[in-house]
């Protein structure tokens, strides 16, 4: 791309100056430089610091030189209500065009440094930047950095940007040397704990040790803790069951009935003292009704679902905290192994993991069915895109089977943090017909499943 004779005089033409070299940059690493001059004297004479012109320095960096940046950061790319009147389209279109170019300035910035991703190795102190300025870019459109990696649809600008943003971070991954990186603590400890770089830690894992294992468990463990503490959050959210009346409510202040005290006591008001004597103190009950679940978490670990692997064995872990809820995991590929001794623990759990390989249902399926002892007190989630090797017929028939039984089953396509997920159509087509349809793969989703069924 070859551009000459830039006028940058007008705001219009100062703003399309600062998108073409954008553009320019994002397709083509070469400098323009009729637009490189042009953008500079655009934002030199706007007061904006050279800096924003710059994809090697960070939008860290360049907000800790100009601070009063930060704020403008904030919600830059997020859409602007329509007008509602003649009058407001009116006063929008006089808008400060000014105002437009510094806009479009700040926005350059913040898309080029996350786009422009280069090509060759990748340090740790660069792959920290990239995710640093990734969550400057959720902050331009509402969100708090690592949303929209963990999923969040922003509608208002048409698109799913989590994904994409996850797939710049796993290129960015793979293109680094990682194993000398974890064999270095001063460069292991710049590395910010995501679900591509714990997909490539689980993946290497055999071939670490020492102080690299040390470091990349270390890196696994920050992960499984971060994630865990959101998951428990949702589960908390989704309580439901009915209230066990038989069981007295603990007399403790924060169950105390205000009003029904209050009520129950009026007759003890004395209008010449204008106090209320309490006789009693009412208590709300806040005991649920349980009786023992039995959950049993089947995951496909093929490499196809990594992070199916890792936000199950968390949310297993956190169910299994419950009372009266007896979870077992079972993960497999072309093998099945039994998780369950681990399962109070994912960080051991996923140590024990080997991603990768093909789908073997009914392997899977015959570890599974034997723990199951009373059908209809027990929840089986299998969790797989059920690409099979040609072994369809047969895993759906051990599925049909346990069904029947009594045993609610729930299929679910992926558990990713996108909510994306892909399901072998024959699969989807007789699940549905089951009267047992995939879940949406969005995490929330399994919670409020699982919980409405065991608690």
């Amino acid at each position: 791309m070859t551009v000459r004779n830039v006028d940058a005089g007008s705001p219009d033409s100062r703003r399309q100056v600062l998108y073409w070299r954008l553009l320019a940059r994002l397709f083509d690493p070469e400098e323009q430089a009729a637009l490189e001059s042009a953008s500079l004297a655009v934002v030199e004479d706007i007061g904006l610091p050279p800096a924003l012109l710059d994809p090697s320095v960070s939008v860290d960096s360049t907000v800790q030189r100009h601070p009063e940046l930060a704020a403008e950061f904030d919600g830059l790319m997020v859409p602007e209500p329509p007008a509602a009147s003649d009058e407001d389209r009116a006063a929008d279109g006089g808008r400060d065009r000014a105002a437009e170019v510094r806009r479009a300035a700040l926005v350059s910035k913040v898309l080029l440094n996350v786009f422009a991703t280069g090509s060759g190795t990748v340090t740790a102190g660069q792959l920290a930047q990239w995710q640093s300025d990734a969550g400057w870019l959720e902050r331009t459109v509402g969100c708090e950095p690592g949303e929209l990696r963990g999923g969040r649809l922003v509608p208002e600008i048409g698109a799913e940007i989590g994904p994409e943003l996850g797939a710049i971070e796993a290129g960015l991954v793979k293109r680094m040397r990682l194993r000398e990186v974890l064999a270095d603590p001063e460069l292991a400890a710049q590395l910010t704990p995501s679900m591509s770089l714990i997909e490539q830690l689980l993946r290497d894992k055999s071939n670490l040790s020492g102080v690299a294992l040390a470091n990349a468990k270390s890196l696994i463990r920050r992960f499984v803790d971060e994630v865990a503490e959101v998951l428990r959050t949702q589960v908390a959210k989704s309580t439901v069951g009915v209230l066990d009346r038989s069981v007295p409510p603990k007399r403790v202040f924060r169950n105390l009935d205000l009003d029904r005290t209050i009520w129950k006591n009026l007759t003890n008001w004395s209008p010449e003292e204008e106090r209320l004597y309490v006789d009693r103190l009412y208590y709300r009950h806040t005991a649920r009704k349980t009786t023992p679940q039995r959950l049993i978490v089947v995951v496909d670990q093929s490499g196809s679902m990594v992070d199916s692997m890792v936000n199950c064995t968390i949310l297993a872990s956190i169910f299994a905290g419950l009372p009266k809820v007896d979870v077992h995991l079972i993960a497999y590929d072309t093998q099945a192994i039994d998780l369950t001794p681990w399962v109070n623990d994912p960080f051991e759990t996923l140590l024990r993991t080997n991603l990768g390989g093909g789908n073997d249902g009914p392997v899977a399926m015959a570890m599974a069915r034997p723990k199951i002892t009373d059908p209809r007190d027990t929840v089986m989630v299998w969790i797989s895109d059920f690409y099979e090797f040609d072994r369809s017929q047969p895993l759906f028939e051990g599925i049909e089977a346990v069904h029947r039984s009594g045993v609610k089953f729930i299929p679910v396509g992926s558990v990713t943090s996108s909510g994306r997920q892909e399901v072998n159509p024959w699969f989807r087509e007789r699940f549905k017909a089951l009267g047992t349809p995939v879940v949406s793969g969005h995490i929330r989703k399994l919670v409020h499943e699982l919980k409405t069924f065991l608690t």
